[in-house]
């Protein structure tokens, strides 16, 4: 379940039958037309994770992340702190 955020009011110019099938869809799971955009929107732009060699060590620190729902920027310290995980998430070349 989310946690109350502020919401920003925003618009889409969407074609017809697009919104149509969103709001059928939205029906269907006793949803609000805008839950279901909102969620939809946030599945995709979840953070995939790359394969990584089985021989490379991933830090703890990486594994945790990996098991949260929510994306957190890390720190330019915590970047400093891991080159591994600077370079997986392109900090650094």
């Amino acid at each position: 379940m989310r946690t109350a955020e502020r919401k920003v009011q925003t618009a889409f110019r969407l074609q017809p039958s697009l919104i149509t099938r969103l709001k059928a869809q939205a029906e269907r799971e006793h949803i609000s037309l805008n839950a279901f955009v909102e969620d939809a929107l946030e599945k995709s732009v979840t953070v995939e994770w790359p394969k990584m060699p089985k021989e490379m060590k991933i830090s703890e620190e990486v594994l945790a992340l990996q098991c949260t729902t929510k994306w957190v920027e890390p720190t330019k310290e915590e970047l400093e702190a891991d080159p591994k995980l600077a370079h997986i998430l392109a900090y650094e070349d």
